[in-house]
């Protein structure tokens, strides 16, 4: 399976101008990205599980500047809701890092992906109903349009599909390690928001 073979955020051709529809989409493409990691073997494997890494990195790291800051502002009892989330996303994470430690041909790699994908499912359900719905109902257009280009602004820094005129994925998949990804995406988000600001 190549990259084009896994549905990207935005490949429905709908404008990415309501964060919420965005994230949502970003789901689903974590979702299929797991299934891609489970059915490969060997350097398939490999290939989608880094870009399952890139992803999730991205996705939690924007969460982490736009969503979670909105929602201890806005929701009822918001600040306890981010905790938990980022309770959530720090035990992802520490199953991830150690994952990102493993060739995916180890005995030990997929019994540790499932977990970790049980671990982001949860958590994507609980954003969904915790966080989205209220950001949906009090957020108006304008800020979540403004949320949507910070998002889109962290998709720039990792895509999950290599650059037009990259000559081989390759390139695309040494962008360094994930802390520095995110270190990465979190200047991207903030300059966009800062435009907006």
């Amino acid at each position: 399976m190549s990259d084009l073979d896994t549905p990207q955020a935005g490949d429905d051709l709908s404008r990415d101008d309501d964060v919420v529809a965005l994230l949502m989409r970003q789901h689903g493409d974590i979702r299929n990205l797991f299934d891609e990691v489970e059915a490969g073997a060997g350097e398939e494997r490999r290939d989608a599980f880094r870009r399952l890494v890139r992803l999730l990195a991205v996705h939690e790291t924007a969460e982490e500047e736009v969503v979670h800051p909105f929602a201890r502002r806005s929701l009822p009892g918001g600040e306890q809701v981010v905790e938990d989330r980022l309770a959530e996303e720090r035990a992802a994470k520490e199953t991830l890092s150690a994952l990102d430690d493993l060739d995916t041909d180890d005995p030990t790699f997929m019994p540790r992906l499932m977990k970790l994908r049980k671990d982001v499912q949860a958590h994507a359900r609980a954003e969904e109903r915790y966080e989205f719905t209220h950001i949906r109902r009090s957020a108006d257009s304008a800020t979540l349009t403004a949320m949507a280009k910070a998002v889109k602004a962290a998709e720039a820094v990792a895509p999950t599909r290599p650059h037009p005129g990259v000559e081989t994925g390759a390139a695309n998949m040494m962008l360094g390690p994930v802390a520095a990804l995110m270190d990465r995406t979190k200047d991207a988000v903030r300059k966009a928001m800062s435009k907006d600001g």
